[in-house]
């Protein structure tokens, strides 16, 4: 199982990837970052893509139909307390964001950004990909 190193460095082998990090989104900080940033700032995109996160996350308007409160901390089958919300995809011009959150056996309030080239990425493979780095992350 990788950690945050060896998961970002996985990401960046998708094709078309320019940039990845691994963020807290209720602080906004990059606990791990590889590659290009957007902005050129990695810990200013990662605060910005937490944002996002943070509002997917937090709204009932994306969450499950099962009712299931994402505050009280739903669980999933290895006991991860899982987001109500598996990923965020967000598309540019010329680039692909995914954010996909990262279930884990505290406050799940971890996600993986990749950044995509438009040109050269394959979104379904990256969410693919990067579905399976999130299930395998370890965090310690």
């Amino acid at each position: 199982m990788p950690g945050i190193d060896e998961c970002l460095l996985e990401a960046m082998r998708l094709p078309g990837a320019r940039g990845a990090s691994v963020v807290d989104w209720t602080s906004g900080l990059a606990l791990g970052t590889i590659g290009d940033s957007p902005n050129g700032d990695h810990e200013a995109t990662a605060t910005e893509a937490a944002e996002l996160a943070r509002l997917a996350a937090e709204h009932r308007a994306f969450a499950p139909a099962d009712g299931n409160d994402w505050t009280q901390g739903t669980s999933g089958p290895d006991g991860d307390k899982t987001p109500p919300v598996e990923d965020v995809i967000v598309t540019s011009r010329d680039g692909y964001h995914l954010l996909r959150f990262v279930p884990t056996t505290f406050d799940s309030s971890v996600f993986l950004h990749l950044w995509l080239d438009r040109g050269e990425g394959n979104l379904a493979l990256a969410r693919l990909r990067l579905a399976d780095l999130a299930d395998r992350l370890v965090l310690g």
